[in-house]
């Protein structure tokens, strides 16, 4: 359920900057999302079809990019992506590390009219 209150800000934030930009109709916004973000494209696409009417972003596409989760090792520094959830460094064999990728959450940009 917090896929609704997300893609209320996600309006909300491409409401003011098309607003700010003088434009009458978005049409595209592009959305980066990391792995580890626990959001759910089909859900944000249907809160934003509930939401948007009545809008400048009515009808805009949403355009989804996932990043891959990654890690920097902790003991030796290795940057690496997890394999399905194998959080080991494949150098040291560490468990984890930092996560340098994977939790984004933004609005990339907007294409307007």
């Amino acid at each position: 359920m917090h896929e609704m209150a997300v893609t209320e800000d996600i309006l909300r934030i491409v409401t003011e900057h098309a607003g700010q930009g003088g434009a009458s109709e978005v049409t595209d916004i592009y959305l980066v999302i990391g792995e580890l973000a626990s959001f759910v494209d089909d859900s944000i696409q249907f809160y934003f079809d509930l939401l948007a009417p009545g809008t400048v972003a009515e009808g805009a596409t949403l355009h989804f990019q996932r990043v891959q989760t990654r890690f920097r090792c902790r003991i030796c520094g290795h940057e690496f992506e997890p394999a399905e959830r194998d959080w080991l460094c494949p150098e040291c064999h560490a468990l984890g590390g930092e996560v340098i990728a994977g939790k984004e959450f933004y609005v990339e940009s907007i294409e307007v009219r």
